[in-house]
Formats: C-alpha cells, structure tokens, sequence
C-alpha cells in the first residue's frame, strides 16, 4: 500500500516570515505564488541572490529590526519605528544613540535576566521534585 504523499505549501507571506524578508521587498512572482515546502528548503539552502541582497541590505522585517537593534518588537514601537528598516537606517540609530533605545535594551536585558532566574529556579524545582 503507498501512502499518498501531499505536498505541503504555505501563503508568500509564511515563507517570508520563515526565510526573515519583508514581503512587499520580496519579486512580484514570489509574493503572488504560493510556496512548497521543498522550495522553501531550497531557498534556505541556497539563497538566490534577491534573497541575499534583502537578508544583508533589508529592507527588514520588525522582528529582524527589533533583533539588530537588541530591543523587543514593542520597545520598537514604543521608540516610533513602525515600519520595515534597511541595514543603513539600522545603523544610523545605533550609531545616534538615542534615549529610547538604550532605555529599551535596558529592559530587554532585565527580561532575559528573569527569564534566566525563572529557569534556574524552574530546573533547580524539578531537580528537588526528582529526589
């Protein structure tokens, strides 16, 4: 008996989500298509160029933006950046420096730090419970 094999595919706007692209930056034939699964492996294997150039030079999504920058998609928000950022615009903040963004790499660092402390305790906890 063959078991009968779908091909799986996604919406333009999930594959940009999982290749890290902004999708209006993406070719007009990707964003009007749908993607395999299988397509969207080799993209990730071996990038065409397009998707070089959009990973190095952007424009880049918020998570990638809020990622370079070391600030939460809120803290990026809250600081006024709304939309889709190249790497030179990236840069041109860090390099200003301003107020909003150290006050929200701050509050990143204090996140990580209780996420840090919660599973230490949580580990040290299941390590107890297992005695």
């Amino acid at each position: 008996m063959k078991s009968h094999e779908s091909t799986q595919t996604m919406k333009p706007a999930t594959a940009a989500k999982k290749l890290g692209v902004y999708l209006p930056a993406t070719p007009a034939e990707f964003q009007e298509g749908v993607v395999t699964r299988a397509e969207l492996n080799e993209l990730q294997a071996n990038p065409p160029e397009w998707l070089r150039a959009l990973r190095e030079n952007g424009p880049h999504p918020r998570p990638v933006v809020a990622a370079k920058l070391g600030v939460s998609i809120a803290g990026l928000a809250r600081g006024g950046v709304t939309e889709a950022l190249t790497s030179e615009q990236i840069q041109e903040i860090k390099d200003a420096g301003p107020a909003w963004l150290e006050k929200e790499r701050a509050t990143q660092a204090e996140v990580r730090k209780e996420a840090a402390r919660l599973k230490q305790r949580d580990a040290e906890k299941a390590g107890d419970d297992e005695s």
